[in-house]
């Protein structure tokens, strides 16, 4: 692994988180019927979070000798409810997945930091996957 490979692959992650910021955002916009004002906090209480996460990988970009990337990955708009918590729960297995393909690359680069960072947002994106399978999994209740 490369610097220049290991910037760009942090772009992709820079981009989803910039994405990520978007759809809590834009989904909390979007909510509605009896639960808008739960599902609003909830997808605004996330926000924070995937800013620290992008704000974390913009320095990071930038102290390798990178440029961060200002275009953030697309956003999903799908129509209802469920169909957003559906999408943010595939948006967050997928930060998962990727954060842990990462935790090689910052190994084979010899950057034991970033590896350590990475394993935060692991904990970070499990603990959303978990709280989002958990509203699903009660949603017709």
């Amino acid at each position: 692994m490369d610097r220049a490979e290991l910037i760009d692959l942090l772009n992709t992650d820079l981009a989803a988180e910039l994405a990520a910021v978007i759809t809590y955002i834009t989904y909390a916009a979007r909510v509605d019927g009896p639960h808008r004002p739960q599902l609003s906090q909830f997808f605004t209480a996330e926000v924070t979070g995937e800013q620290v996460h992008a704000t974390y990988l913009a320095n990071k970009i930038v102290s390798l000798g990178g440029e961060p990337t200002t275009v953030p990955a697309d956003v999903p708009l799908p129509e209802g409810n469920r169909a957003m918590v559906e999408c943010v729960l595939t948006m967050e297995r997928q930060a998962v997945n990727r954060y842990t393909q990462r935790i090689g690359d910052a190994e084979a680069f010899g950057d034991i930091a970033l590896k350590v960072t990475l394993e935060d947002f692991i904990r970070d994106e499990t603990s959303h996957v978990e709280e989002t399978e958990a509203i699903l999994r009660h949603w017709d209740l």
